[in-house]
């Protein structure tokens, strides 16, 4: 789940221990169409006020000239918590193979840029979203929850690239 306001994006950025120098590049390209719809936030690397943010989801949708908007909810503690919401606007950034998106919070005062570092290749039923700077990393599924294959396969492709994946906390 990318962090629920913009306000915190910064302040996360900035204040977090980085868990790696930088994020390694993303693997292979994504389809544009990966994006659409709900993907549900299963694990993290992250610190700040996203340990307090529980069953997170991030809404895709399409919009008018190209990209997408982004509803993002967080609920508070636990699924029965107060739900916080953020929006933001989607931009693919070019030459990436559709793998980095910048998201405008604010009304695009503030940028912040994600990669999608790797997914199932097969089926899309999980990827692995990260900041470039390394310090974040986030393991979203189509599906509120993975089967035990599909969660060892995604937190083998995240030691594989690096992170520590003792520093994995479970989303839910």
């Amino acid at each position: 789940m990318i962090p629920r306001s913009a306000a915190a994006a910064l302040a996360l950025t900035m204040a977090a221990c980085p868990v790696l120098a930088a994020a390694p590049q993303p693997v292979r390209p994504v389809s544009i169409s990966m994006y659409a719809g709900r993907w549900y936030e299963i694990a993290r690397i992250a610190e700040g006020k996203e340990r307090r943010c529980a069953f997170p989801t991030t809404d895709f949708s399409g919009r008018n000239g190209g990209g997408y908007t982004v509803v993002q909810t967080c609920h508070e503690v636990s699924a029965d918590g107060p739900a916080h919401t953020n929006n933001a606007t989607v931009s693919i950034v070019p030459g990436t193979g559709n793998a980095k998106i910048k998201l405008g919070f604010l009304g695009g005062l503030v940028h912040q840029e994600f990669w999608i570092l790797d997914h199932a290749a097969d089926d899309n039923t999980w990827a692995l979203m990260a900041t470039p700077g390394g310090r974040f990393l986030w393991l979203i599924s189509r599906q509120p929850t993975l089967t035990a294959q599909e969660h060892a396969a995604a937190v083998a492709r995240i030691t594989a690239l690096g992170y520590e994946a003792t520093h994995l906390k479970p989303s839910r």
